[in-house]
């Protein structure tokens, strides 16, 4: 069963237990302006308690850019009170992206540059054509980066690497980001008319996403709540996190349903209760 609400800078479509958020800009290179991020705020905001939704996936527009960051077009007839309250909206959005209690994938069709790359260091995971790039250019620009660059981007890849990719302001490939663990998966290069999206990443994430969501979602939105909330603690306080989560899941339906399917040698039937 596929659903979709339409918008002009946001597509949200789901097909079962995914959601497909679809960065709708690409004449603009799917640049994050107002009108997006709160189109994104939104959708967060509503798949936080959609109880049927296990994976989301997060995909730009074309074949160019998975999103060119900040809209600079925008930002150029702001007054400061205006660039004050944007950079409110962006982080606010990105928390929600990093907050939301499902798996989220970002789905890199193309270059990512500033904000672009801080939205998809807000996901769980990163999948990513082989000639696009990721960067944080604000350096170049006179600023840092606002929506949470600087924070997400050496928890992920360590205070070092992360200090020479954002200081230098110079891209990192697909296969780099592979390499040091940034991006999981690398998809082959392929096209995409005007608007349309990468017809091969979109099949592949989608793959990945079915993989995730049939597992048991409690399960996951557990694990995910343990990794996320103790990994900047001490090895005991992270484990009493994770005891906390454990214990969540032993009075489940699904647990239960997990044991049986396995004694009885068949695929689980996961309800999410």
């Amino acid at each position: 069963m596929t659903s979709m609400v339409m918008t002009e800078s946001l597509i949200v479509e789901k097909q079962g237990a995914i959601a497909f958020l679809k960065l709708n800009r690409p004449d603009v290179l799917n640049s994050l302006n107002r009108d997006l991020l709160s189109n994104l705020l939104t959708a967060c905001n509503e798949l936080a308690n959609d109880k049927n939704c296990r994976v989301v996936v997060i995909i730009g527009a074309g074949n160019k850019a998975f999103s060119a960051g900040a809209d600079l077009a925008e930002r150029k007839g702001m007054s400061e009170g205006q660039v004050l309250d944007y950079l409110s909206l962006i982080q606010k959005t990105m928390l929600s992206v990093e907050q939301l209690p499902q798996v989220v994938i970002a789905a890199i069709n193309g270059s990512a540059f500033g904000g672009g790359t801080e939205l998809s260091l807000a996901c769980d995971l990163r999948m990513m054509v082989e000639e696009a790039s990721l960067r944080l250019t604000e350096v170049k620009l006179g600023i840092i980066p606002g929506a949470g660059g600087t924070q997400r981007l050496p928890r992920l890849i360590g205070k070092s690497k992360a200090k020479e990719l954002i200081l230098t302001g110079q891209p990192i490939t697909a296969k780099e980001a592979q390499a040091f663990g940034l991006v999981h998966r690398v998809v082959p290069a392929g096209t995409a008319g005007n608007g349309s999206y990468h017809e091969e990443l979109l099949k592949q994430a989608e793959i990945w996403a079915k993989e995730i969501a049939n597992n048991a979602p409690l399960a996951l939105k557990q694990a995910k709540y343990a990794i996320d909330n103790g990994f900047d603690r001490d090895l005991q306080a992270g484990l009493a996190i994770e005891t906390k989560a454990y214990l969540q899941l032993l009075n489940t339906k699904d647990r239960l349903e997990g044991l049986q399917a396995f004694a009885e040698k068949r695929a689980p039937q996961y309800k999410g209760e």
